[in-house]
């Protein structure tokens, strides 16, 4: 079997832009605005926060974009600046995080949260507005490290830092968001 390499395909765009050409960022902002703006609207679940942000997103790649050395493509670089912008934002509210000291679940009641919560894993035949709706009713908390488990790809100890939390923390805000999603996902 083959590995396939995958290349950016937005090297020239991104080399035009670079040069200041408006046009290759218009393009490049029709190329990532939507995917971008659901990641804010993951994070935030404020359509016009949410906007501003990708605005400010943008604004802030287009001025950088001389730090972006192509180790990686140009949406994994960019999704990066949105994800620590909406972040940012995020707690620029005051979101209030909850540390969990006392949280000493044993394994057996884990085991039966991933156990009840499977079928929402694992069942292809739920809608997925349903599910979008039903994140984006949980408390801010909860949504942001779900979102950023689950969506995004991050871990625990990246989400610990870059909220500035502990991993346990994370781990915590993740049950007990999943917890919440499925209640939700039950009443719906």
């Amino acid at each position: 079997m083959k590995t396939k390499l995958y290349t950016d395909q937005h090297v020239e765009l991104v080399e035009r832009c670079k040069l200041g050409e408006r046009k290759a960022q218009y393009e490049l902002y029709k190329c990532y605005s939507k995917a971008m703006f659901n990641i804010c609207m993951r994070i935030i679940n404020h359509m016009g926060e949410a906007e501003d942000v990708l605005q400010e997103a943008f604004v802030d790649a287009f001025t950088n974009l001389h730090q972006f050395r192509q180790q990686s493509t140009f949406g994994a670089w960019f999704k990066q600046i949105v994800v620590n912008k909406s972040i940012n934002h995020l707690r620029s509210r005051k979101v209030k995080w909850v540390e969990i000291d006392e949280f000493n679940e044993t394994l057996e009641g884990s085991e039966e949260i991933e156990t009840s919560f499977g079928w929402y894993e694992n069942d292809t035949t739920l809608e997925v507005e349903r599910i979008r709706n039903a994140v984006l009713r949980l408390p801010d908390g909860y949504r942001v490290v779900v979102s950023l488990y689950l969506f995004e790809g991050y871990d625990h100890e990246e989400i610990g830092e870059v909220l500035g939390i502990s991993e346990t923390t994370s781990r915590t805000q993740y049950m007990r968001g999943k917890r919440k999603l499925t209640e939700l996902l039950g009443k719906v």
